[in-house]
């Protein structure tokens, strides 16, 4: 039964891409989620700047309902949640991962920096609350930067308890210039791989520091002046194939709490700038 209804819901979503889909976003295969822009940590490296503990952030109903809406015209493969630190918001980062288990999407992603709490029982029961609720894949920011600010034993107690739910987890660092680069940051945060692979856990490639917000005020002498940055993370606006949703609602350059995501989809020009 549950094969079945996948393969109809597939059906009904290449029924609908034929039916006057915006070229614009007839690709999209992907939605993040920035579930907050409050976060536990005050990394230098970081691209958005100055974080404080709580904040403005998506709401857990609507951004279930935008999953749902969008899953249901488009092929989406990949559903994301990060932050700031989103488990400081938990219930909207379980609302989003239950709305894609139920519309069969695939790859179900969180990135956090692990520490939310210091209750070990809270941390614990969290961590099973993910698996529950149907995140599948995490990924632990944790390197010289996160832990300058970060205690490492309660991130250590999240990341042994999602070993234990046997989700696939992994730690994903942070490199200044690049990783062959010898630099304190750099060996600092090849230090603490070291503890995680002890653990068993598994390292990502990472991430190389662009030079933005905070990076740029704290680690501008590592960065070349004469030399163009650009982000990683830009989508390509004749294409867009990832959506990403602020956590104030914003959208392509619209709000999803005024305007209906679908709509507010088949409206989208590449002259409107993303938000």
């Amino acid at each position: 039964m549950k094969d079945s209804s996948a393969g109809c819901m597939q059906f009904l979503r290449m029924n609908q891409k034929g039916n006057s889909m915006n070229q614009y976003v007839k690709n999209l295969n992907r939605i993040e989620f920035v579930v907050t822009l409050a976060c536990t940590g005050r990394c230098k490296h970081c691209s958005e700047g100055e974080h404080s503990g709580a904040g403005e952030h998506i709401d857990a109903e609507a951004a279930a309902a935008l999953v749902r809406d969008v899953a249901g015209k488009y092929d989406i493969t990949s559903v994301m949640t990060f932050g700031g630190e989103p488990l400081l918001y938990p219930e909207t980062v379980y609302a989003v991962h239950t709305a894609a288990r139920e519309m069969n999407i695939p790859k179900r992603q969180l990135i956090t920096n692990g520490f939310f709490s210091k209750d070990q029982a809270k941390i614990k029961a969290t961590a099973r609350k993910l698996v529950q609720c149907g995140v599948n894949d995490i990924c632990i920011s944790a390197d010289a930067f996160h832990q300058e600010t970060i205690p490492l034993e309660p991130v250590m107690t999240f990341a042994m308890e999602l070993k234990r739910q046997e989700i696939r987890l992994c730690v994903h660092p942070a490199w200044l210039v690049g990783r062959e680069h010898d630099n304190p940051y750099n060996r600092r945060t090849i230090e603490i791989m070291e503890v995680f692979e002890a653990m068993g856990i598994r390292q990502s490639d990472g991430n190389v520091i662009f030079p933005s917000g905070n990076a740029l005020k704290y680690l501008s002498e590592y960065f070349d002046g004469n030399k163009s940055y650009t982000s990683p993370y830009e989508e390509d606006p004749m294409d867009i194939q990832a959506i990403c949703v602020n956590p104030n609602g914003d959208l392509l350059g619209e709000n999803i709490y005024n305007t209906n995501i679908l709509e507010l989809l088949e409206r989208y020009r590449p002259d409107v700038r993303m938000a």
